[in-house]
C-alpha cells in the first residue's frame, strides 16, 4: 500500500501540488491541518504549535480538548483556558482576502528594499500567505526590514485595483520590468483576459484576485511574518533555488496572539527536539539522511504497539505475512508503479544480470501471496497484513524528523473478497480502526469518502456499487462523513480518516480504498459457484499509516508523556543513598520479572534524581531509603500525581499491571 510519507522541512507549512497521472499514493499529500480552536490564556505561559502546517480546514464547530502538562519540572496542573475559535480561509472570505493581499504587499516591500529581487508566486495558505522572490539569501534581521516596509505601505491605504488587459499588453509589460518568471507564468494562464492587480499607482501583480478594497482593510498588528526557506522554483530541483518567506495574517490581533500560542505548544511538543532529548529516535547523517533509528526507548514503544497491532489482526480473522524488501524491477513494471511512481523509487540494482529495485510498497507482494494457489469463492473474504518496510526516494531539502522519511514501515493490509461482502469488510476495517485508534487516545475524527475522478479504470456499475458500499458501511458505523467528489483513487473509491491530537491539528492516517486496477493487471482470479473463473475485490487499508510518523504524532499528541502502558520506562528506582543500592536491584528485578519496565539510577542527591526522572517525562518513581530496606517497600512518587505513599512491592507491581492491562493510570 502506497503511504505518502511528507511532511514539511524547513518552514513551518506543508505545502502539496496535485500530480497530473495517476498517483498509486493512498493517502493524500495534506496530512495534519491546524485547529480552528486554539486557547488564549494571559495569565499561563504561552501554548505551543505545530511545526508543520496544514491543508485541510477544521469546522469551526469542533472545538478540540487541549491536555498537557505545562509546567513539567513543577508538575502543575493544567489551568483553565479560554477557548478562541480561529476562522479559516474556507470560513471567511475577509480572512482569504487580508492574505491574498499581504502576500502582494509584502512582495511590493521586498522589492522596494532590494530592487534587484525577482518576483514568482505568492498565495495564501491555510494560516497565511507566502511568496517566492529570486534574491540573495535572507535573514531574520532582513524580515523585520520587510516588515516595517510592509506596514508603511498598509498606512497608506492605497486602494487594490483590478485591470484586465490582453496577453500581449500582459507581456509587454512583464517585459518592461525584466521580470522572466511572470514571463512562464503567464505563458501557463489559458484565458486570453489577463488579469491584473495594482498596489496604488506604485505596484502591480498578475493575479486572478480576490483582494481586500485597500491596504488600509489590513490590521498590520495582526501580521506577522514567520521564516524564510529556499524553494525551487516549480518544485523542481534542476531550477533556482528561490527564497521563501512564509507570513501568517488575521483579521485582528486578538487571533494573532493565540496563533502564536499554539505555534509555541507546537514547538515545545516538536517530536525532533523531545526524540533527542527523550533518546528515543535519531536520523544518523553517517547512515545518511531520511533513515530512522529507532534506540531501546523508542524501540520498546515500537514493540508495544506492533504487538498491540498483530494482537487485534489475528483476532479479526488477518493472517501475517513477512516479505522481501526487494524485486525484480518486472514485478513494478507489472503493477504500473515504475510507470507512475518512478521518481519516488530507488534506482535499480543489476545482480546476476537481473535487475532489482527496493520495494515502495507492499501491493504486489500481497498479490503473489494470494496467487500462489487457485483460490475459491468459499476461501473469502482472505485478509493479509503486514509491518512492511518501504523505501521512498525524497529530497534531502524535504526531510523532516519522522513525518518525511526515506524508510518507513507501514501497517499494510490487503482483503480479497467478492462484491457483496465490500460493505460488511469496509465496515469491520472501520471497526477495527476505531479500536486501535482510541487505545491511543484518539476519538476525533475528520472522515472523508472519495467518490470517482474524471480519469478512471472499472466500469460506471462497479464504481458505483463499490462506492454505495462504503457509504452504507459508514451509515452503519454511525460516523459523519464529508463527500469528496472526484476525489478517489483512478482505480477505485476510497475512504480517509483524520485523528485530532492533544491540540486540535488534524493528521492523514488510516485509509481504505478499494481497488479495481491491480487485481486487473495481476490477471488474480478465484473459481465461483459454478467452476467459472472471476475477477475478486481488492481492498488496500492502513490504520496507523506507517510507524514512524504515527510516533511523531503520538510523541507530540502527548508531549513526550506517554501514558503509563506505552511508557518505554513505567517506573524508576531511586535510592536515598547508595547504602539501598542493592535493595533498589532486587526491586528492579522483580518489576522486571513481573514484565514491568523498570530501571534503577543513582549518583546524585534524591531532589536531582527526582528531577532527571521527571525530565525523562518517567511516570513512575519508587524512592528507597532505610525504613523502605527494614519494611520491605517502596516509597512511590506519581510524576503527575506526586507522592501516593509507602507499599509492598507486591502491592506496587499488581497496580502497575492493573494499570497496564486496562490501560488506566496508576
Amino acid at each position: 500500500m502506497s503511504i505518502v510519507h511528507r511532511m514539511a522541512a524547513s518552514s513551518n507549512f506543508f505545502l502539496s501540488t496535485s500530480l497530473l497521472k495517476p498517483t498509486f499514493s493512498h493517502f493524500p499529500k495534506r496530512l495534519v491541518s491546524i485547529p480552528t480552536c486554539l486557547y488564549n490564556n494571559k495569565n499561563r505561559a504561552p501554548l505551543s504549535t505545530a511545526t508543520t502546517s496544514c491543508a485541510v480546514a477544521t469546522d469551526s464547530s469542533q472545538i478540540a480538548t487541549l491536555s498537557q502538562n505545562d509546567d513539567v519540572e513543577n508538575n502543575t496542573q493544567i489551568e483553565k483556558t479560554q477557548k478562541l475559535v480561529l476562522p479559516t480561509n474556507e470560513s471567511s472570505q475577509k480572512l482569504l482576502r487580508i492574505r491574498h493581499t499581504c502576500a502582494h504587499v509584502m512582495a511590493m516591500a521586498v522589492q522596494k528594499l532590494y530592487p534587484d529581487a525577482k518576483v514568482t508566486i505568492g498565495p495564501w495558505i491555510e494560516s497565511g500567505f507566502y511568496y517566492d522572490f529570486d534574491m540573495e539569501p535572507l535573514t531574520d534581521k532582513d524580515l523585520k526590514r520587510i516588515k516595517k516596509e510592509m506596514d508603511r505601505i498598509i498606512a497608506k491605504n492605497l486602494p487594490l485595483v483590478r485591470e484586465e488587459v490582453s496577453r500581449d499588453e500582459a507581456q509587454r509589460r512583464i517585459m518592461a520590468i525584466n521580470e522572466p518568471y511572470k514571463v512562464e507564468i503567464l505563458d501557463s494562464i489559458k484565458e486570453d483576459s489577463i488579469t491584473i492587480y495594482h498596489i496604488g499607482n506604485e505596484w502591480w501583480d498578475l493575479c486572478a484576485g480576490p483582494h481586500v478594497e485597500s491596504t488600509g482593510n489590513i490590521n498590520r498588528k495582526a501580521v506577522e511574518l514567520e521564516s524564510v526557506a529556499g524553494a525551487y522554483w516549480r518544485g523542481d530541483e534542476k531550477k533556482p533555488m528561490l527564497q521563501r518567506i512564509y507570513g501568517t495574517a488575521w483579521e485582528n490581533e486578538e487571533q494573532l496572539k493565540a496563533y502564536i500560542h499554539f505555534k509555541e505548544e507546537a514547538k515545545r511538543r516538536d517530536h525532533r527536539r523531545l526524540g533527542q532529548d527523550l533518546d528515543l529516535f535519531s536520523i544518523q547523517d553517517e547512515a545518511g539522511g531520511g533513515l530512522v533509528f529507532w534506540h531501546p526507548k523508542g524501540a520498546i514503544v515500537r514493540h508495544i504497539i506492533e504487538d498491540s497491532w498483530k494482537k487485534l489482526h489475528i483476532e479479526r480473522g488477518y493472517d501475517l505475512l513477512y516479505t522481501p524488501h526487494v524485486a525484480k524491477a518486472d514485478l513494478w513494471k507489472i503493477s504500473g508503479h515504475l510507470d507512475f511512481y518512478g521518481e519516488n523509487m530507488y534506482d535499480q540494482m543489476n545482480i546476476e544480470d537481473e535487475l532489482y529495485q527496493l520495494r515502495p510498497m507492499n501491493c504486489p507482494y500481497h498479490i503473489l501471496v494470494y496467487k500462489r494457489k487457485l483460490n475459491s469463492y468459499r476461501d473469502f473474504p482472505i485478509r493479509v497484513a503486514e509491518l512492511g518496510t518501504v523505501y521512498r526516494y525524497e529530497l534531502s531539502g524535504s526531510l523532516h524528523g519522522l513525518f518525511r522519511v526515506r524508510g518507513f514501515t507501514q501497517d499494510d493490509a490487503h482483503i480479497f473478497c467478492l462484491e457483496d461482502q465490500i460493505k460488511d469488510e469496509i465496515r469491520g476495517v472501520l471497526d477495527l480502526t476505531e479500536e486501535i485508534l482510541l487505545q491511543f487516545g484518539f476519538s476525533k475524527y475528520e472522515v472523508n469518502l472519495s467518490t470517482r475522478p474524471e480519469k478512471a479504470v472499472g466500469g460506471d456499475d462497479i464504481w458505483e456499487r463499490a462506492t454505495s458500499a462504503l457509504r452504507d458501511a459508514l451509515d452503519d458505523k454511525g460516523w459523519s462523513y464529508q463527500i469528496d467528489e472526484g476525489g478517489g483513487a483512478f482505480y477505485g473509491p476510497k475512504i480517509d480518516l483524520k485523528i485530532e491530537d492533544a491540540l486540535g491539528r488534524k493528521w492523514q492516517c488510516s485509509t481504505i480504498q478499494v481497488d479495481f486496477n491491480l487485481p486487473q493487471r495481476f490477471d488474480i482470479t478465484y473459481v465461483d459457484s459454478n467452476s467459472e473463473k472471476k475477477r475478486p475485490i481488492m481492498i488496500h487499508r492502513a490504520v496507523l499509516g506507517s510507524l514512524e510518523r504515527f510516533f511523531g504524532v503520538l510523541i507530540e499528541h502527548y508531549a513526550g508523556d506517554f501514558p503509563l502502558w506505552l511508557s518505554p520506562v513505567q517506573a524508576r528506582v531511586l535510592p536515598v543513598t547508595d547504602i539501598q543500592l542493592e535493595y533498589c536491584n532486587e526491586v528492579t528485578k522483580k518489576l522486571k520479572a513481573s514484565s514491568i519496565r523498570a530501571e534503577v539510577f543513582h549518583g546524585e542527591r534524591l531532589p536531582k534524581l527526582i528531577r532527571n526522572a521527571e525530565k525523562q517525562r518517567i511516570p513512575l518513581m519508587a524512592v528507597v531509603g532505610p525504613k523502605e530496606v527494614e519494611t520491605q517497600t517502596v516509597t512511590v512518587r506519581s510524576r503527575f500525581g506526586g507522592e501516593l505513599g509507602t507499599m509492598s512491592i507486591d502491592d506496587f507491581m499488581s497496580r502497575i499491571k492493573s494499570a497496564t492491562e486496562n490501560r488506566t493510570s496508576f
